[in-house]
């Protein structure tokens, strides 16, 4: 007889997680929260991530980064044009606002 308190959770969260390394060296492991393209670029919204909830920031910074692709591969960029930063970050604010306490 199936025990029924065994039946896998199929709808279970599973963060979508990379670690990158700064310009120190220091791993950081970020969560995905969003993706969008935006005038041929894929972006991705990340925050810090934390496996307790209890250890959320509040003031957690959303760091947009632009998907690029050499001969290597693909690889990740910080967006540092002030322009795009701002257009990319309003459209991120504008489809997390709902999920999100943006401010």
């Amino acid at each position: 007889m199936a025990d029924e308190n065994m039946i896998p959770q199929e709808n279970e969260y599973q963060p979508d997680l990379m670690t990158l390394e700064d310009e120190d060296g220091n791993e950081i492991t970020f969560e995905v929260i969003d993706a969008l393209d935006h005038k041929g670029v894929h972006y991705l919204a990340v925050v810090e991530y934390v496996e307790d909830e209890e250890d959320l920031d509040e003031d957690a910074q959303l760091v947009i980064l632009s998907v690029g692709e050499d001969a290597d591969g693909e690889y990740l960029d910080v967006v540092e044009d002030d322009e795009t930063l701002m257009e990319v970050g309003a459209l991120f604010e504008k489809r997390l606002s709902d999920n999100f306490d943006i401010g």
